[in-house]
């Protein structure tokens, strides 16, 4: 290996393992997120967060600076405590209609302060869809891994009191836990996930590494532990590819990822279709008993 191919390699390291700690802890949030049926938390979560740090902005920091990262920050902890308040709503309101309105809100909010801020159109773009080639900072990765580990930590020692808030929230709340109390911390916690990577990632990335892995995985396996496994495989695959192309092709990074994500969700789809067909053309047709 020359020393070109050394430099492009370590060029790539960091934005690499960055990736692989979004594909850790977003796969498994997304799982909860999937059988909760709140498919565009995420994009209203990170959207809120968005607001906060446009807020940041037009008070003079910049999108980078730790204050920009506390006014998002507590801006989406507003939205969770929202989110977990309306849950009880359910059975009059989907709770996906309130998240739909949160997302457009907040979306109209960020664009109409955008609208006093010197270069808004520019900011608006890197919201979005971040560039994370260019994550080349120890301090990011190091900093990204310790929050999420810490959440990981968190829900791994109450993973019982999650797991039934997501799929037996009855159950939890006949044995006496607070569901409100639950729900709360799971969209905090979610919040504090969203808020960190939407700084590094950007929206849509963020979005695809919370949802795309884990409806792969719900493809193809029922467990939770199952869909957890495939949905890190998938995760992985699909970083490695989208790195690979965006830097063969010069590509943006962060469109790239996303892109891959969109095409291995399809092959996948693709795939499962073929097998299907051709296991229906295989079996026999049932016989017809004769009517006596």
């Amino acid at each position: 290996m020359d020393d070109t191919q050394t430099l492009a390699w370590s060029f790539l390291l960091i934005p690499f393992l960055v990736t692989l700690i979004l594909t850790g802890i977003h796969v498994y949030l997304g799982l909860h997120v999937l059988t909760r049926g709140i498919i565009f938390v995420d994009l209203a979560l990170a959207q809120v967060a968005a607001l906060g740090t446009t807020v940041a902005l037009l008070a003079g920091h910049d999108m980078d600076d730790p204050e920009a990262y506390f006014w998002a920050l507590g801006f989406t902890l507003a939205g969770a405590v929202v989110f977990a308040a309306t849950r009880r709503l359910a059975s009059r309101v989907p709770q996906e209609a309130i998240i739909g309105i949160v997302y457009a809100v907040a979306s109209a909010a960020m664009i109409l302060a955008m609208d006093r801020a010197p270069h808004g159109a520019e900011h608006i773009k890197e919201l979005l869809v971040r560039d994370i080639l260019w994550v080349q900072d120890w301090h990011v990765v190091l900093k990204l891994a310790g929050i999420y580990s810490a959440i990981g930590a968190f829900h791994w020692v109450f993973r019982k009191r999650f797991l039934a808030a997501t799929f037996s929230p009855d159950h939890g709340t006949g044995k006496g836990w607070s569901l409100f109390l639950w729900d709360l911390l799971f969209y905090g916690t979610f919040g504090v996930v969203v808020t960190s990577s939407v700084q590094v990632a950007g929206v849509l990335m963020v979005f695809s590494y919370l949802m795309v892995p884990s409806v792969m995985a719900a493809l193809v396996v029922d467990s939770i532990a199952a869909r957890l496994a495939v949905g890190w495989v998938a995760g992985f695959l699909v970083s490695v590819t989208g790195l690979y192309a965006s830097v063969k092709w010069d590509l943006p990074t962060g469109t790239t990822v996303v892109v891959t994500f969109g095409i291995a969700l399809s092959l996948l789809a693709a795939v499962l279709w073929i097998l299907r067909t051709v296991r229906a053309v295989r079996s026999p047709a049932p016989r017809q008993v004769p009517a006596k």
